[in-house]
């Protein structure tokens, strides 16, 4: 199972050319706006060197790593959610993702036109944080209109979730992201409330990811210029993280064999590609995590939230797998490394029986036992 990460941002900011280095899809990348039309898919496997360190002890037929998709959506401009440029119908593809990857420019270049004329990382921020806003200011207020309706049949269960979309709609026409509403705060003994939120769908409550698209000699992702900086305030004001990548490096690198690929990289000074930095903060935004199947036919990772117990965790593999759960066989990596074979992890003990309560851990390798 993977997520899917929808990347937005103005026109020319590096959308597509970052897209294109994350999924190698190809892309159309070109100096003008609205060159992609439509929202273009791709998925990346997510690089986890534990998958080598198992199979490398446990020997198995294929390895099959976990992934991320990506959604390269048309770039916004200031009255999208009005019309404007390619308009509302490509904010309706943001609505699938589990999160936003919002790609800022933050490099100079005079031969690539910014839409507004110049560079202003924290202006391009607001022009597309607005345009999803009153997107979801559209939506609460057809649900409020039907709500409001339904409120005079006197079931207080509507009454409740009048007043939390009343008070969602002044929180967003004050230009404040869905995701600081606490909704909490109405749901009292009205448990509907929380279905009401979650049936909007709203851009705005999905976490979000600032990507800073730098020149090429910021690509190692540890330095900083006056725009990375400017937005690194503003992402933590909004307990929102960063990751600093150049789109043109990262796109060059794509095109490389694993050889030429370390070469390039070793000659840059960098130790992994930005894709591998995008894809942790990825995870880091959406709270996730993997653990790991392993046999002989396949050593295969799988993404899960973190806090899932194990019947969720199952439930990754095949309902039924939750549906029955009965136990979990569980080992660290670590342990295997250290016994050299699963045969002698099992005479040290080192294998754990958890039940339905067992939270899993990152890293954790698991086989399951159920009964439909």
């Amino acid at each position: 199972m993977g997520f899917k990460c929808g990347i937005v941002g103005l026109p020319n900011v590096g959308k597509s050319t970052i897209f294109n280095a994350v999924t190698a899809a190809g892309a159309a990348s070109a100096n003008y706006p609205f060159c992609t039309i439509d929202p273009n898919v791709g998925r990346v496997d997510v690089p986890d060197k534990r998958l080598d360190t198992i199979s490398g002890i446990i020997k198995t037929q294929r390895i099959v790593p976990t992934f991320m998709e990506f959604v390269d959506i048309a770039g916004l401009v200031r009255g999208a959610s009005k019309g404007e440029g390619l308009g509302n119908q490509f904010l309706g593809h943001i609505r699938s993702t589990d999160a936003i990857a919002h790609v800022v420019r933050c490099f100079d270049d005079g031969d690539i036109v910014h839409v507004d004329g110049s560079v202003n990382p924290i202006r391009d921020i607001e022009t597309i944080d607005t345009e999803l806003i009153y997107a979801d200011v559209a939506t609460v207020e057809v649900a409020l209109d039907r709500n409001r309706k339904l409120n005079k049949s006197g079931n207080k269960k509507f009454g409740a979730i009048v007043a939390m979309l009343e008070g969602l709609n002044n929180h967003l026409q004050g230009l404040k992201p869905a995701r600081s509403f606490n909704y909490h705060d109405f749901v009292g003994e009205v448990l509907e409330v929380h279905d009401a939120w979650r049936d909007l769908h709203l851009i705005t409550a999905k976490p979000i990811l600032y990507v800073c698209n730098v020149e090429e000699s910021m690509c190692d992702g540890t330095k900083d210029n006056k725009y990375t900086l400017a937005v690194k305030e503003r992402a933590k004001a909004e307990h929102a993280h960063t990751v600093i990548i150049s789109g043109k490096i990262e796109e060059e690198l794509i095109q490389l064999d694993a050889d030429s690929r370390k070469e390039m990289l070793e000659s840059l000074g960098v130790s992994e590609p930005g894709l591998n930095r995008l894809i942790r903060a990825g995870y880091e935004t959406l709270r996730l995590q993997t653990y790991f199947t392993a046999g002989e036919k396949e050593v295969h990772a799988w993404t899960i939230n973190r806090g899932d117990k194990a019947p969720q965790a199952a439930g990754k593999i095949h309902s039924d797998f939750e549906r029955g759960f009965i136990c979990a066989e569980v080992y660290a990596i670590e342990d295997l490394v250290k016994a050299g074979s699963k045969v002698k992890l099992k005479e040290l003990g080192l294998i754990r029986t958890e039940g339905r309560e067992y939270t899993v851990k990152d890293g954790d390798v698991m086989e399951f036992r159920f009964n439909v």
